[in-house]
């Protein structure tokens, strides 16, 4: 390991030069196992030459890549099981943080509010406090979403815990620079998923949702993972608490 030209820490080896080229990297995707955005970002780090973790509160991953991670079961609301999660992980060059629940119009009761940022926001405080050692000189990337800047009245506690992890990812890319490691987040906008499937259901909301986004169309997955390698490059080496909107122009209208 090199310093960097202000002769402060550690600069990771080649691998996280270009966003294309992750050979050697280890990386750990929490909350990938149903077949969605943390799924997909984990094909595209594993496609780029990582070695590939995730986990999921399922007992086992989506069909698809069964037997292509190892695969943990993980409750990110659970101290004591992220905390020895991270034990068996010495060295780790990317976080992402994608654990998230959502129960569209059912999110107004105070204890499943409650249940939603645990999961959502705490859990992913967990997991960023618990791997902090074996992160240094890595990064870690954290999904948000546009719902942390717009009203949802169908999803309030969803909304509130996303705006709660952009506010967190500005927090820890402060505390943890010293240690060389850089704090992002992607803010998704509308995704097919199983977690969009309910709203999906609703063909004027669906609807709706094309017509105000300049792109026309849902994202998909994939679209996320590709801005998930760039932060995670050294072409983003200067790039630490920001959260990026992927969200087909939706924001800006």
């Amino acid at each position: 390991m090199g310093k960097d030209r202000t002769g402060r820490g550690r600069v990771r080896p080649s691998h996280h030069m270009t966003a294309q080229d992750f050979n050697g990297a280890q990386v750990l995707v929490v909350g990938a196992s149903r077949g969605g955005i943390g799924a997909a970002i984990a094909r595209a780090f594993q496609q780029a030459g990582a070695t590939v973790r995730i986990t999921g509160v399922e007992d086992a991953p989506a069909p698809e890549d069964a037997g292509r991670f190892d695969y943990t079961r993980l409750d990110v609301t659970d101290t004591a099981a992220v905390r020895a999660v991270a034990a068996q992980i010495p060295r780790l060059d990317v976080l992402v943080n994608c654990a998230a629940i959502t129960r569209r119009g059912e999110e107004m009761d105070p204890e499943f509010f409650a249940h939603v940022l645990n999961v959502n926001l705490v859990g992913s405080l967990r997991c960023a406090e618990a791997l902090h050692d074996a992160l240094k000189g890595g990064s870690i990337i954290n999904v948000a979403s546009m719902y942390a800047r717009f009203g949802s009245p169908k999803n309030p506690a969803y909304g509130a815990s996303k705006a709660g992890v952009e506010q967190m990812t500005k927090s820890l890319a402060i505390a943890f620079a010293p240690d060389d490691i850089r704090v992002n987040a992607i803010a998704p906008g509308f995704i097919v998923t199983e977690q969009s499937a309910r709203a999906r259901q609703d063909p004027a909301f669906a609807a709706g949702i094309e017509a105000r986004t300049p792109m026309g169309r849902w994202g998909q997955p994939a679209d996320i993972a590709g801005v998930a390698l760039f932060l995670a490059s050294r072409a983003a080496a200067f790039i630490t608490g920001a959260t990026i909107p992927v969200d087909g122009g939706y924001s800006v209208v």
